[in-house]
């Protein structure tokens, strides 16, 4: 999440963060009321006045069983494009004389795209637009691997 959006959210007064929660139902008559909620440390149900929710799910990348296939950040976000070039300690992991694609891991022909990218802008629309560039970027590959 955004520094800013962090800042925001711990300055509110009416923001109830809630780790390691579960929604397990809602409720309200023509706009949410309530949330019912599982906290999945103790496995206790409550019910909670409720007038919106906003869910992040999984911050971060989940990529740890990439190690040592791709190369990654420091919080474990894959490297595309010109952060495998421009980085120094990433630089000598592209193989190949061409540089890497927009979106292609340092494996040549493995792209990523959306919230597990380093640099995404971890944003649904982003991320659907960055799969439907990775697509066209299969296809450029495939093409050049043809020749």
């Amino acid at each position: 999440m955004s520094n800013y959006l962090v800042t925001e959210i711990n300055n509110a007064t009416t923001i109830a963060i809630r780790l390691r929660t579960e929604i397990i139902d809602g409720g309200g008559d023509g706009h949410l009321q309530t949330l019912t909620v599982r906290d999945r440390a103790t496995d206790t149900v409550q019910t909670l006045p409720a007038s919106a929710v906003f869910l992040l799910i999984r911050a971060e990348p989940g990529t740890e069983w990439l190690a040592g296939a791709v190369e990654r950040d420091e919080h474990g976000y894959l490297l595309t494009g010109r952060d495998l070039t421009s980085d120094a300690e990433s630089a000598g992991a592209w193989p190949l004389a061409r540089p890497p694609l927009l979106l292609e891991t340092s494996l040549p022909g493995v792209f990523a795209a959306g919230d597990v990218r380093a640099g995404s802008t971890k944003r649904v629309a982003s991320a659907v637009g960055e799969g439907a560039i990775a697509v066209r970027l299969i296809h450029e590959h495939l093409n050049e691997t043809r020749r």
